[in-house]
């Protein structure tokens, strides 16, 4: 793919905001929405309750940890190495022949000008939600980005954002710009979705970027057969002794355990894999047809986690100690979570870190639970699976909440997970005298799923609701709800203040604020009121501004992410959610941007 020149004083102007960006300390995917999510409701009064609706299907399958990811395999590059990777090459006449014999027809290629799953007719971002923007500072930011961020909606939305079938921009090559949204993908813990995109390029255009992310990719779904069909072009290209391993592993895989032994051993002599990578290795190779190789895994030597240490044993299914998951990010448990080798049992810490990240709707989540159930084999979780039963099929409104209750553990600080495990289960629930903590609990929990319209029912409530629990369902319903449906004053958002943590308060004002729900001058002085400036700027919130003047969706959502680099809602500066959800709120992404309010509300 041709490149165009760009600006080198624009582009280097660029880099320099890519990198002083703030950081605070299987199938196609399915939409994570409820059906009407983000419909212009017909009045802003109240709508009756309604039933629960089925939500549109589950999404796909790096918050202090000591690296920003996965690190790829910690095995020496060695001069070998380069060698072997040099004698793979064919002779031209062999290149020619093979071209002949595999190659698709030139008007058979997939173009690289348009790359995604997602259209806007599923879900998708236009083609043009990036602009005129350079794919080389756009590339920048997702390198940059450490993920996964604060917000559950906002990584869903940059999920739906990464897969959409945008214009690759003019200065990137269209491969270049597939790895690092897949690379972005992998970090958020959506696995799944990365393979779509890495798939959705013809392996005779692969570059060594994509070849490097190929690997991570089909390492985090751990699948390492799907690295065969690649395998031929990267050992071209790239020096990484887990591709040259790959001459072992993948004719063991298709029953020439000659050649696999061959290579294998191969290996070893030269000493380009060694410790745990050889030894899972060499089990993969066993696990061949005809193979006679018996290997037992040993943990205790191994001080950290790899793409490679966890794609091999995910994929043998072979326990991988909870010690070495604390040596990575969150992510890694969201990639387990979808496992194919594995339990259930052994996918629940994965299942309900991927729920909590937004990589698990509601409807994946409480099928899995489920599943789970049917198994039988987890009776820790046990508990929780009938009360979740209960939630749904209770034979009264009092038996639902009440199991509804149980999940929740704690109803003044509810569990999150449990929140979105009963989101449809809320939303079925009949409107009704409750407290007023019950009654937040239960609009939490229905927006952690989006079901906004079913929530402003418990409208009326609000108005009438004092004690624990008031102020939050108040605020819920001020940010959340599809249109004004509460009292949005300055008066009643100071009452708010005297009761709320000081915190909680900066963050409703900047969302009221953003959401155009308060006006600019009570905006300004309830801000100062409370502490905290909305008239502050940098140059990250200036880049989300004018991305947002541009009507730039997608970037926009990358900007948010960009602005939300912590795993602490604490630690997420008021005036970083106010630009945030005005951008969205401003460029037509208002139902997002009440999400990941009413999400702040729940959270702090």
């Amino acid at each position: 793919m041709v490149q165009r020149r760009v600006n080198v004083k624009w582009a280097l102007g660029s880099f320099a905001l890519a990198l002083t960006l703030p950081v605070v300390a299987q199938q196609a995917p399915e939409s994570l929405l409820p059906p009407g999510f983000g419909d212009t409701p017909a009045t802003p009064t109240p709508a009756p309750s309604q039933p629960a609706r089925p939500a549109q299907g589950p999404a796909a399958p790096a918050a202090p940890a000591p690296a920003m990811a996965v690190q790829p395999p910690s095995f020496p590059v060695t001069d070998e190495a380069a060698d072997n990777a040099a004698e793979a090459q064919l002779s031209e006449e062999e290149m020619a022949a093979q071209k002949a014999k595999y190659d698709l027809p030139e008007n058979a290629h997939r173009s690289l000008d348009r790359v995604g799953p997602l259209t806007p007719e599923r879900l998708g971002l236009a083609p043009n939600a990036f602009g005129a923007q350079s794919g080389q500072f756009l590339a920048a930011l997702m390198k940059e980005t450490r993920a996964p961020i604060t917000s559950r909606w906002a990584s869903i939305l940059l999920r739906r954002t990464l897969l959409s079938a945008v214009d690759t921009p003019r200065d990137i090559n269209g491969a270049d710009w597939v790895a690092e949204r897949a690379w972005l993908l992998l970090r958020m813990g959506e696995a799944d979705s990365a393979r779509l995109l890495v798939q959705s390029v013809d392996s005779d255009q692969f570059t060594p970027r994509l070849y490097a992310i190929a690997m991570q990719t089909y390492l985090a779904t751990a699948d390492p057969a799907g690295l065969c069909p690649l395998s031929a072009g990267a050992l071209r290209f790239s020096k990484e002794p887990g591709w040259d391993m790959t001459r072992a592993i993948c004719p063991a895989l298709s029953g020439d355990q000659g050649s696999a032994s061959g290579a294998l051993n191969q290996a070893q002599r030269r000493g380009q894999v060694r410790g745990i990578d050889y030894r899972l290795a060499e089990k993969v190779v066993g696990t061949g047809f005809n193979a006679r190789r018996s290997v037992k895994i040993e943990w205790d030597a191994v001080d950290r986690l790899t793409a490679w240490r966890f794609g091999l044993a995910t994929a043998l299914n072979v326990e991988i100690p909870d010690n070495l998951y604390a040596t990575v990010g969150p992510h890694v448990r969201a990639w387990e979570a979808r496992a194919p080798a594995l339990t259930a049992a052994r996918r629940l810490p994965g299942v309900e870190m991927a729920a909590r990240l937004g990589v698990f709707s509601n409807e994946a989540l409480v099928g899995f639970y489920s599943q789970l159930g049917v198994d039988g084999d987890a009776p820790a979780a046990a508990d929780r699976i009938d009360a979740l039963r209960a939630a749904y099929s209770g034979s009264s409104a009092d038996d639902r909440l009440q199991a509804m209750r149980t999940i929740w553990q704690n109803e003044a600080r509810p569990d999150f997970v449990g929140l979105i495990a009963t989101a449809r289960a809320a939303a079925a629930l009949p409107v009704a005298q409750l407290g007023a903590r019950d009654a937040a609990n239960l609009v939490a929990a229905m927006f952690t799923a989006g079901y906004d319209r079913s929530a402003v029912a418990w409208a009326r409530l609000a108005a009438q609701a004092d004690g624990d629990g008031a102020g939050d369902l108040w605020a819920l319903l001020a940010v959340g709800a599809p249109a004004p449906v509460v009292d949005i004053s300055g008066g009643r958002v100071s009452s708010f203040a005297k009761a709320a943590d000081a915190h909680k308060t900066q963050m409703l004002i900047a969302a009221l604020a953003g959401l155009s729900r308060l006006n600019a001058q009570d905006g300004a002085s309830l801000a100062q009121d409370n502490g905290f400036n909305l008239g502050v700027t940098s140059r990250w919130s200036r880049a989300i501004d004018a991305a947002a003047g541009r009507g730039e969706k997608a970037s926009v959502a990358l900007l948010a992410a960009v602005g939300m680099q912590t795993a602490d809602w604490n630690r997420l500066p008021p005036v970083h959610l106010y630009h945030i959800v005005a951008a969205l709120h401003r460029v037509g992404l208002d139902p997002e941007a009440r999400m990941i309010a009413a999400e702040a509300m729940t959270r702090l």
